[in-house]
């Protein structure tokens, strides 16, 4: 159907008028209309390095304990992986080991080293894992790829910086083996129904070394090593990090911390 001139005029008329009427509300406002005062954020001191943690961070690992952290097989047992010279160095006969602690959203800072006299090739060079979410001893979680990444061929949906079998990372700034890497991550969980369907998706941002590797992504589910990845309800998590069950030299971390986010 054709529009008239007569309507497109009154059409005109209108839409000018609203405008003018825009403007005139516009010349009326104050600044103070449009300023928010309340909550007011919580006051956090920084660390004092790059890398240090805040606050308001919970640490998870500051060199000296595994008080945070215990046995991934059940959940309860003391984790036994080797603590010495302020590292934590992965035991790969005591399997994975995860947070005493649940979270949801959070803010991760992670540090690892992967020996400068690793041996192996692809995934078997160096590989281990930070679990995101830990959702039972039999499920896969959500992994985000540990692994040699600096001259090592492997499918790129499973190298350093990937979100396991799903995200492949934006660029690869790892450094070589002997030096340490940082990942700092943002994580969304997923949130359900109270049937245990979907509800909202689970989103990862990753920075790796400092540079954007994951960009707000949204994962399709859990982490699977053969399969598509699906999701399984659940509300908290622990944090785990992976013994992975190849024969190269155990890498290790250091300088953990997680803040909870609001």
């Amino acid at each position: 159907m054709r529009t008239s001139i007569s309507q497109s005029l009154a059409l005109a008329v209108l839409l000018g008028a609203a405008a003018t009427l825009f403007a005139q509300e516009q010349t009326k406002a104050k600044p103070e209309d449009t300023e928010i005062w309340q909550p007011v954020p919580e006051k956090v001191n920084p660390g004092a390095k790059c890398g240090e943690p805040p606050s308001n961070a919970v640490i998870l690992f500051d060199g000296k304990n595994e008080d945070h952290w215990v046995s991934a097989k059940d959940g309860q047992s003391p984790a036994d992986w080797d603590v010495h010279d302020g590292l934590l160095t992965v035991n790969k006969k005591a399997g994975n080991i995860e947070t005493k602690g649940k979270f949801r959203d959070y803010q991760l800072h992670i540090e690892w080293k992967i020996p400068a006299d690793i041996t192996g090739s692809g995934q078997a060079r160096g590989n281990s894992g930070v679990f995101l979410a830990s959702t039972g001893p039999g499920d896969a979680g959500y992994e985000l790829q540990v692994l040699d990444a600096y001259d090592n061929k492997t499918y790129v949906n499973g190298m350093a910086g990937s979100l396991y079998k799903q995200a492949i990372p934006l660029f690869n700034p790892s450094r070589r083996p002997g030096e340490w890497q940082t990942y700092d991550v943002v994580w969304t969980a997923p949130t359900f129904q109270s049937d245990g369907s979907l509800k909202t998706p689970a989103y990862a941002t990753v920075f790796f070394n400092g540079v954007l590797v994951e960009d707000h992504y949204q994962l399709q589910g859990e982490t699977l090593y053969i399969g598509k990845p699906f999701y399984k309800a659940y509300t908290e998590a622990p944090i785990k990090l992976q013994a992975h069950g190849d024969k190269s030299e155990p890498i290790s971390f250091r300088n953990i911390w997680v803040i909870k986010l609001p």
